[in-house]
């Protein structure tokens, strides 16, 4: 089963917003069984919008659309569905008292015509109760294609999909079951992944489709099953990802539908009673970000020091300035010495520490850009490694971070 999305709105296509709610939409309609087979973007423009929902219609059991159904004149998706469907705008009177309600309770300004006039909707149509705006989402069908216009406000349009339009597909249409499963790897390549399970993936059932989704040092592999047997479908999976274990079990770090790889650290260090502590430079405070923002970190983070500059590594983090001048700034050396002064300033039992040269330019080090070392120190050891991570500041950045949780992870699950 096929589903498109049309998103209206000048303020898409100028790179002013980015789309989050066709991605939104593709999600839930996944998990229900209904494909997106294409997302349009298209300008808040009478023909635009028509010749779009044309070829829709042609190809497609089911067309969502988002945006342009504002009370302003630039929202013109109402009297554009009029026109393809032949229909007059006409008042909804529920519409308009759940909009009256909203504007005596909530909202300040006294309600003008404008905005009653949301509550027009062609006479065709269905009308979905929009709880949190004004704007109801409109349903209409026709030769057994159905069309629904949402609100491009995202809270809102999450609302109406999960309150009127998912029910609504679920109980018209007879759908295939489709399953993911996406298994979260960091360490290897794509290419290099792809070598080691080649014979695996050649044999995969007719009915799984794997994928390969890499980035910045991890690769996720998504296999999708799809059919009308699910309990067959599920079994099938769990069958493949078990062949999987033996080929690629050391780089295999769970599930995408499990928690991240920063929570499954927390995690660890929780079930160990372990604590840990960062001394960041070039990351500038990424990996702690990404630590504190799981809950109930501060039972086993106590701590950073963004150590940006080199005086502030010798400084706070303790780093002797004869240790820089011979070995430089970018160093195994001072990694080392990072990561053991941290975690003795701070008191913990683990900690990571970052040093290197994220470009564009070289900074304190004559190190080449994209050269970073990552150190650990465990309560039994402390080690740098060094890595180049490319030329982009930002792939370097995010790219070193996830090695980081790499190396701790191994580190701690084997204490």
């Amino acid at each position: 089963m096929k589903a498109e999305i049309i998103t209206i709105g000048d303020e898409i296509l100028i790179g002013q917003i980015i789309d989050s709610n066709s991605a939104y939409i593709a999600k839930e309609f996944n998990k229900i069984g209904v494909s997106v087979y294409q997302i349009t973007s298209v300008q808040d423009e009478r023909q635009h919008i028509l010749d779009s929902l044309a070829i829709a219609n042609a190809r497609s059991q089911v067309v969502i659309l988002t945006g342009g159904l504002g009370p302003t004149k630039d929202d013109i998706t109402k009297h554009t569905l009029c026109e393809y469907f032949e229909d007059t705008l006409i008042q909804n009177d529920q519409v308009l008292a759940h909009i009256e309600m909203l504007f005596k309770k909530y909202i300040s300004t006294p309600i003008s015509e404008l905005n009653r006039r949301q509550a027009l909707i062609p006479s065709k149509a269905v009308a979905l109760h929009n709880e949190f705006g004004t704007a109801p989402g409109i349903w209409m069908e026709r030769n057994g294609t159905v069309f629904v216009s949402l609100p491009g406000v995202p809270y809102e349009m999450r609302g109406l999909i999960q309150n009127g339009v998912l029910p609504r597909i679920i109980e018209k249409f007879e759908r295939p079951y489709i399953i993911h499963k996406t298994l979260m790897t960091y360490g290897l390549g794509e290419s290099a992944i792809a070598e080691i399970i080649e014979d695996w993936e050649d044999n995969l059932p007719e009915e799984i489709k794997l994928a390969y989704l890499p980035n910045l040092g991890r690769v996720r592999l998504r296999l999708t099953a799809k059919g009308t047997d699910e309990d067959r479908l599920k079994r099938l999976l769990e069958q493949e990802v078990q062949k999987l274990h033996p080929l690629i079990g050391d780089i295999l770090y769970g599930e995408e539908e499990d928690e991240s790889i920063e929570a499954q650290l927390g995690k660890l260090l929780a079930e160990k009673g372990k604590t840990l502590s960062t001394a960041e430079s070039f990351t500038g405070g990424k990996i702690a970000e990404r630590i504190t923002a799981v809950p109930g970190a501060s039972s086993y983070f106590k701590g950073t020091v963004v150590s940006y500059a080199t005086e502030t590594k010798v400084k706070l983090v303790g780093v002797n300035e004869e240790l820089i001048k011979k070995h430089s700034v970018v160093s195994e050396a001072v990694a080392i010495a990072m990561a053991e002064n941290i975690k003795n300033i701070i008191g913990t039992d683990f900690s990571i520490a970052t040093t290197g040269n994220a470009g564009p330019s070289k900074g304190d080090s004559n190190a080449a850009v994209g050269t970073v070392y990552i150190a650990i120190s465990t309560p039994e050891r402390t080690f740098a490694k060094e890595f180049q991570m490319g030329k982009l500041r930002e792939r370097v950045v995010n790219k070193s971070v996830n090695k980081a949780f790499e190396l701790l992870y191994k580190e701690i699950a084997n204490f």
